[in-house]
């Protein structure tokens, strides 16, 4: 039945338009600032422990205590874990459009608190920064699923992967911007307030100032996000969810009249029989029977290759430090003052977001819909595969100050397969093979198992990457299992996923009503039925 709707059909064969675009730009706006809010933390962590954990006549600088950074690097994870699950299900409740203003809203005024955080001591200041970087994660949270929802439903069969990974590429571009305003802040800052280095001065390193610097960085957050929520408000209700969930197609085909500027008819005759199969064989909910002999496998399928690909990703956080002291871009800490090092650290990783980030997503752009999403998936976990068993096979070859470039160009390739590959699959897959009623919340689930191994990453591994030896574990850490156990322990994750990308169907070129087999009960009404109903729309 729901493959017979003009609406849902014109939306299918409709070339591609403005609209297509317009709805990229409003969805990834969203995706931009989550990246941002998530990365630019890490830029100015060495800050915080310098300006807040300064220690007289210590040898280096003042840094986080190992749970205090684990909390403010970790917190917003957890935030957008318990978002992806809330906002997914209130998707599926309540419409996608009501819930996605909600999000952004929350986004922004945690944005804007995080860099207002107060207090007297150190442990009240962190204190109120975890506590808005938490809610800042919930409203990131619930992007996640309505940006991937909206756009799959919006978007026609044969280029919809193009337009869920674009949504998601905007990521690469958030956390470069996120590098370069703290580039041009930090670097105003320093301009305006000099200071010597931490070894000549160690007081004198960390100007006033700096406090402000990490605040103007947090809050910047917002500024993208504002500007696109009058855009998100215009948006209409997607037509699947008005036409599938809510049940009202004469809504639906006015609202994509507009939008697509083509006359659609509202064909009040089908509005019992969308009923009729909501109740029957397609009515079913998430947790029966039928939607785990339908769907079970899709969802173990894409649940367990994002939480394995997140366990990887995160992990880089481990060695970007020694990547980038290595090739020389980050000296020792105490030959710079409190500036000069959030300078260095911002421009080290926007180097990276260049050179690797940002062109592993836009490769998936261009290839998702010519290759599909199963090879593009299994191709980047087995070049992550190789690439980690290469890396940490010889890793004493590569610890020798005449290998560490090779070293570097080989993790740059392991993440720029992730990007061109499971990192932007595993976010396109969940919004398209799943029924309208649940599809947001499908993805929701999907993201927050993601999410999950994203904390596996970047904590677990924080500490297992610590060598055997406890003399030689860094401060407040115990002994590990080392970095070269870690690699190889991140080549077999790797592997996995490559394992359990065969529970998750190739939904190249076809209809979501297809894919999530919302057709399948028009199948016992005989042949007849479907001859006389099955109309397509010229758009």
């Amino acid at each position: 039945m729901a493959n017979d709707l003009q609406v849902l059909n014109a939306l299918d064969l409709a070339k591609t338009q403005l609209y297509h675009f317009t709805a990229i730009v409003i969805a990834g706006m969203g995706f931009f600032t989550d990246a941002y809010d998530l990365f630019c933390i890490s830029m100015v962590t060495k800050l915080l422990g310098r300006i807040y954990y300064h220690h007289d006549n210590a040898v280096k600088p003042g840094s986080l205590p190992p749970n205090v950074s684990a909390a403010v690097n970790g917190v917003a994870f957890c935030g957008t874990l318990a978002g992806q699950l809330f906002f997914g299900w209130l998707g599926d409740k309540l419409g996608r459009k009501k819930v996605y203003g909600m999000t952004l809203m929350i986004m922004v005024i945690c944005s804007i608190a995080s860099g207002l955080s107060f207090g007297h001591t150190p442990k009240s200041v962190m204190a109120t920064l975890c506590f808005f970087r938490f809610w800042l994660g919930f409203g990131i949270g619930g992007d996640y699923p309505l940006s991937a929802t909206i756009m799959s439903e919006y978007a026609n069969k044969k280029t919809r992967g193009a337009f869920i990974a674009a949504v998601f590429a905007m990521q690469g571009f958030g956390i470069l911007a996120g590098g370069m305003v703290a580039i041009i802040v930090s670097a105003a800052f320093k301009g305006a307030f000099p200071a010597p280095a931490y070894q000549d001065a160690p007081l004198a390193s960390t100007v006033p100032q700096a406090d402000f610097v990490w605040r103007i960085i947090l809050m910047f957050g917002a500024l993208p996000a504002a500007l696109t929520y009058y855009w998100r408000m215009k948006m209409p209700e997607t037509a699947r969810y008005t036409a599938l969930v809510a049940k009202n197609l004469k809504q639906a085909a006015n609202d994509m009249s507009k939008v697509m500027q083509v006359e659609i008819e509202a064909e009040p005759e089908k509005i019992e029989s969308v009923s009729e199969e909501r109740g029957g064989a397609n009515g079913f909910g998430l947790f029966t029977k039928q939607f785990l002999h339908r769907h079970g496998l899709h969802l173990l399928g894409t649940t367990s290759t994002w939480f394995l690909l997140d366990i990887a990703f995160y992990s880089q956080n481990l060695f970007q430090k020694d990547i980038f002291s290595a090739i020389g871009w980050i000296p020792a800490a105490q030959t710079m003052n409190a500036l000069d090092e959030v300078y260095r650290i911002a421009r080290a990783q926007t180097l990276i977001a260049l050179c690797s980030t940002v062109p592993g997503y836009w490769f998936t752009v261009a290839f998702i819909d010519r290759i599909g999403r199963f090879a593009i998936q299994l191709m980047g976990f087995f070049f992550m595969t190789v690439f980690m068993f290469a890396l940490a096979i010889p890793y004493n070859h590569w610890t020798h100050k005449d290998h560490r470039i090779g070293f570097v160009v080989m993790y740059s390739l392991t993440f720029f397969f992730a990007n061109f590959g499971p990192n932007a699959t595993t976010f396109v897959v969940p919004a398209e093979i799943f029924p309208a009623r649940l599809r947001s919340t499908c993805h929701g689930i999907s993201a927050a198992a993601g999410k999950a191994g994203a904390i596996v990453g970047a904590f677990g591994f924080l500490y297992a990457a610590q060598p055997t030896d406890p003399k030689k574990a860094e401060a407040g850490y115990p002994a590990g299992i080392g970095v070269k156990n870690s690699l190889i322990v991140l080549g077999v994750v790797n592997f996995l996923g490559m394992l359990f990308t065969f529970c998750v169907p190739e939904s190249n070129g076809k209809s979501l009503e297809d894919l999530s087999r919302e057709n399948e009960g028009e199948e016992e009404n005989g042949a007849e039925m479907r001859a006389t109903s099955g109309r397509t729309v010229p758009v």
